[in-house]
């Protein structure tokens, strides 16, 4: 028999998620005859993991593959919902990545910038949530595409990050004056890009800034996720008109792929910082207060759970979004 522990959902969000939203409970299944036995390596919103029994020789034992398994540590798969991971993943590259730069987050970024807003050279650009793990990564693929990017972030801490990571502006939007003022600071002739990760008021502010035919990459609207009333207006058409703007939402689903190196980021992969790029918390147990500190916005980039394995002493890594 196989023990998982898991995290379930116990009621829908009313607003801000709370921990009696959460439960976790174990589950005891036993070994698989004819398909897979995964274990959490690695936990987001589409969770990685490696195989360490197998009766499908599609993934063999040790082989690392992506699935929407939940929350939990084990679990068990007829293959059908997996994904294998490049196998010639190369060594000097940290898997973890496959959440960061070259997962879901780091997809995100490179076809928001390429296929929606077509970013071209020294085009002045702007992400909000600049320091998340899509955001920074937008900062940093834009630089080395030769743009002027402008980050902004919630907190001193964040901004600096920005500075290291290579942004050429960056301010903290929770304690300057005006939004209006702090963008036009930043590129006073305005912007042709803007990656929007925030929505509401945000997004009012920011269409006003906006160049002539400028494009708009509207990836998320953290800002708007737990409202229990929904925001309205003010209405962006006529600017949207008279500026001739286009603003396209995305998800990296149209192109979804497995984990890999993208032939795109073959000379410009080890550019992107991602070292610093994860904000820990430890234990499987605090995967709810993670998450909802991710909400609030406490990460520093990738969100991650640090998990020890107690039978081997092993340290994996469960990461949620």
């Amino acid at each position: 028999m196989v023990q998982a522990k898991t995290w379930i959902l116990t009621k829908h969000f009313d607003g801000f998620p709370k921990d009696s939203n959460f439960e976790s409970r174990w589950r005891s299944f036993p070994s698989p005859k004819m398909g897979v036995l995964l274990e959490a390596v690695f936990l987001s919103v589409d969770p990685y993991m490696r195989v360490i029994q197998s009766n499908n020789p599609a993934f063999p034992v040790g082989s690392h593959v992506v699935g929407r398994c939940g929350w939990r540590t084990h679990t068990i798969s007829d293959g059908t919902d997996l994904i294998p991971i490049m196998p010639d993943w190369p060594q000097d590259i940290s898997l973890s990545l496959a959440l960061g730069t070259i997962g879901m987050p780091g997809l995100t970024a490179l076809y928001g910038i390429e296929e929606v807003l077509d970013s071209r050279k020294v085009r002045p650009s702007w992400v909000n949530a600049a320091a998340g793990a899509v955001g920074s990564v937008v900062g940093q693929i834009a630089k080395i595409k030769g743009c002027k990017v402008v980050g902004s972030a919630g907190s001193d801490a964040k901004v600096a990050f920005l500075k290291e990571l290579g942004f050429d502006e960056a301010f903290n939007y929770k304690t300057i004056s005006s939004l209006e003022e702090a963008l036009k600071k930043a590129s006073p002739e305005g912007y042709d890009c803007f990656f929007e990760n925030v929505g509401g008021p945000f997004s009012t502010v920011a269409l006003q800034q906006m160049k002539n035919f400028g494009r708009i990459a509207v990836c998320g609207s953290i800002s708007v996720y737990n409202d229990t009333t929904p925001q309205t207006g003010p209405y962006p058409h006529l600017t949207m008109i008279f500026k001739q703007l286009k603003m396209e939402g995305f998800m990296q689903s149209r192109w979804e792929q497995a984990p890999r190196i993208p032939q795109e980021a073959d000379g410009w992969l080890k550019e992107v910082s991602d070292g610093k790029q994860f904000h820990i918390t430890k234990g499987f147990e605090n995967m709810p207060a993670a998450f909802m500190g991710m909400l609030q916005g406490d990460n520093i980039g990738k969100a991650i759970i640090a998990y020890l394995y107690d039978k081997s002493g092993v340290c994996s890594y469960l990461f949620c979004i």
